[in-house]
C-alpha cells in the first residue's frame, strides 16, 4: 500500500477516536464521577483519614515514643473524671453561647445601619470586612498587646476616661477577665461574617412588604419584628450554624491570648486537646478530647438544619 494511503487511514482514525472519546466523556455517569473524584480524594486524605486515626488513637493508650494498646473507651471515662476537662466542657458552652449572642445582636444592628443611605457606604462595607480578612494569629497578637498587663491600651483608655481605677484589671491573668478578653476578640473576628451575610438577606427582602406594612400604620419596630425578622430567619439560621461550628472549634484566639489559662479557665476543646496530646504526650487522651466535640457539633448541625427546613416549608 502506498505510504500516502496509510497516512490517510491514520488521519481518519484520529478524529474518529477523538469523537468516541468526546461521546464517552459526555455521558453523565462518567463525567459526574470524574469531576467529583478530586474533591472526594481531598475529603478522604484531609478529613476521613485524620478522623479514623483520631478514632484509633482515642481507643488506645497511645503515648509519644511507645507502642499503643487497645483500651476501649477508658480515655473518655478518664477525661470525664478530670476537673480540667469538665472545666473545658463548661468553657466551650459559655464561650460559644455568649459570643454567638453578641455577634447576632451586633450583626443585625450593623447590617440594618449599613442598609440605610449613608455617606461612603461602600468604603464602610469594605472596612467592616477587615477583621475577617486579616490572618487570625496576627490580629490576635495585636489584641494580646492591647490586653497585656504591663502596657495595656485598654486599661490606659479606661483609666483616662475615668471608668477604671489604676492600674486596671489584669485581663489575661484573671479568670473571668481572661474569658471576657477571648470572647471580645472572637466577636471582633466573627462579626463581619454576620454583618455581610445578614446585609445580603436584607437586600433581598422585597420593598413592597415594607410599603404595605407602613400603609397599615406599622412603625419602625413593628416593621422590623413582623417583616424583617421573619424574612431573615433562614439566613440567621445558616449564619448561626456556621458561626457555632467555627466558635466551638476555635483554637488560634485562645492559644495566642491565654494558652488556655489561667488555671484552665479559658481552655476550649482544641486547645485542651493540643495540651494533652502534644505537650503532655498522651496522644490517646488528646484524640479523645477532640472526638468529644463531634457529637456536640452533630447535634447543633441537626438542630439548625431542622430549623432551616421548617422555615423553607
Amino acid at each position: 500500500m502506498p505510504i500516502g494511503g496509510a497516512g490517510v487511514i491514520v488521519a481518519a482514525r484520529r478524529p474518529r477516536f477523538g469523537l468516541r472519546l468526546g461521546e464517552w466523556l459526555n455521558r453523565e455517569g462518567i463525567l459526574g464521577p470524574l469531576f467529583v473524584a478530586p474533591a472526594l480524594l481531598l475529603l478522604l486524605v484531609l478529613v476521613a483519614y485524620p478522623f479514623c486515626m483520631a478514632l484509633y488513637f482515642s481507643l488506645s493508650d497511645a503515648f509519644i515514643g511507645r507502642p499503643s494498646q487497645f483500651i476501649g473507651i477508658q480515655n473518655f471515662v478518664n477525661l470525664w473524671d478530670s476537673d480540667a476537662f469538665r472545666q473545658t466542657f463548661q468553657n466551650a458552652f459559655v464561650f460559644t453561647s455568649i459570643a454567638i449572642a453578641v455577634k447576632l445582636v451586633l450583626g443585625i444592628t450593623l447590617a440594618l445601619l449599613l442598609n440605610q443611605q449613608l455617606w461612603f457606604k461602600r468604603l464602610i462595607r469594605g472596612a467592616v470586612l477587615l477583621p475577617w480578612v486579616i490572618p487570625t494569629a496576627l490580629s490576635t497578637l495585636g489584641w494580646w498587646w492591647m490586653f497585656n498587663s504591663l502596657y495595656s491600651v485598654v486599661n490606659w483608655t479606661g483609666i483616662a476616661l475615668g471608668i477604671m481605677d489604676p492600674p486596671g484589671p489584669n485581663w489575661l491573668g484573671q479568670r473571668y477577665y481572661a474569658m471576657t478578653a477571648v470572647i471580645i476578640v472572637n466577636v471582633w473576628r466573627g462579626l463581619p461574617f454576620f454583618v455581610i451575610t445578614i446585609l445580603a438577606g436584607l437586600v433581598a427582602i422585597p420593598k413592597e412588604l415594607y410599603e404595605a406594612a407602613e400603609s397599615d400604620g406599622a412603625n419602625a419596630w413593628y416593621r422590623f419584628w413582623y417583616v424583617t425578622l421573619p424574612m431573615l430567619k433562614p439566613v440567621l439560621a445558616i449564619v448561626v450554624l456556621f458561626s457555632t461550628i467555627f466558635t466551638f472549634s476555635d483554637f488560634n484566639i485562645v492559644y495566642v491570648l491565654t494558652h488556655g489559662g489561667p488555671i484552665n479557665s479559658t481552655h476550649l476543646f482544641a486547645t485542651y486537646s493540643r495540651m494533652i496530646g502534644l505537650e503532655s504526650g498522651r496522644i490517646g487522651e488528646g484524640a479523645a478530647v477532640s472526638l468529644y466535640l463531634f457529637p456536640l457539633l452533630a447535634f447543633v448541625v441537626w438542630f439548625q438544619l431542622r430549623f432551616v427546613r421548617k422555615q423553607a416549608y
